[in-house]
């Protein structure tokens, strides 16, 4: 049992580090305009991870065209989620390469409170009085951001909401989060590749016309992109979601390092301020799942010393 817990947080634990540093991949390719990136990105994940699902996971793909298929809700649900996913990956990709990474990273620090927020309004789930405390701390963060910088952190709402709805329709729709990526893509794919094709005849297209690096960033996207999401379906599944929720924020830790530090970003006061609020109300966030943490931790070493009896 230890051994798999340990097993989950590596592999959930390297699906964030792959995400923090993402957004060094996506600088590579900041020649090519987001929207392409993201056709292609789109494209090359379909085929990488349709090559995983015939590989590993055929039968649940029969499965679920003979049972799944025939449920509207299932439908409805993919379709949803690959637009919300689409819109998340399109404004990551321009806030990343148009010098927006420290707004990116702070949608990825709310993101665990919208995600509440919506297991609470949407799901019928009951707040605690430390969510309820970070809820308004985080929103004191927003509003002096707002007010102080003299516009709406769009960037970090949008990829905050998209992700966060995102969770949503796949909590509801219950499909295999492998399975799910193929059937999500599948429905962008005719999208991505018309919108590639006028390019084409347009002669606006960066692949195949530029530079090699370009070339093979723009299909390793795809491995990109599907890889740390595979790790995490392995990780996610042996740790509790509690240590998932706590891991969840090694990402944008990571990115916000990145645009200050290496890219040279911005971080003045005023962020100073906000990022601070944000903590804050992490840090509230996760204390009833610290204490649970601590208790199960009691709670196994009590049963491993009786055994040992």
């Amino acid at each position: 049992m230890e051994r798999e817990n340990s097993k989950g947080i590596y592999f959930t634990a390297g699906a964030y580090v792959f995400w923090g540093f993402l957004p060094i991949y996506w600088k590579l390719l900041g020649e090519v305009p987001a929207l392409e990136i993201l056709a292609h990105r789109v494209i090359w994940s379909f085929i990488f991870v349709l090559l995983i699902v015939a590989l590993l996971k055929r039968k649940l793909l029969k499965n679920f065209f003979k049972v799944q298929m025939k449920e509207k809700k299932t439908w409805l649900g993919l379709l949803l989620a690959s637009l919300l996913i689409s819109i998340n990956w399109f404004v990551y990709i321009f806030a990343v390469n148009t010098n927006h990474i420290v707004e990116a990273s702070l949608g990825y620090f709310v993101n665990p409170l919208v995600t509440v927020l919506l297991g609470i309004f949407v799901l019928g789930e009951k707040m605690n009085v430390w969510q309820a405390v970070s809820f308004v701390v985080a929103g004191i963060g927003v509003v002096y951001m707002t007010l102080s910088l003299g516009n709406f952190p769009w960037i970090a709402i949008i990829l905050a909401l998209s992700f966060g709805f995102y969770g949503l329709s796949k909590k509801l729709i219950k499909v295999d989060s492998i399975l799910g990526m193929l059937l999500e893509t599948l429905f962008i794919v005719p999208f991505a590749l018309l919108f590639l094709a006028y390019l084409g005849v347009n002669g606006q297209q960066s692949f195949a016309t530029g530079s090699l690096k370009n070339d093979l960033f723009l299909i390793g996207s795809g491995i990109a992109t599907a890889l740390p999401l595979i790790w995490f379906s392995i990780g996610a599944q042996k740790i509790p979601l509690y240590l998932v929720g706590f891991l969840q924020y090694i990402a944008p830790t990571i990115s916000l390092l990145l645009g200050v530090l290496i890219y040279g970003e911005s971080f003045t006061k005023d962020h100073a301020v906000t990022f601070t609020f944000i903590w804050i109300a992490c840090a509230i966030f996760s204390i009833p799942n610290i204490r649970q943490m601590i208790k199960k931790r009691k709670v196994s070493t009590v049963v491993t010393n009786v055994k040992s009896i």
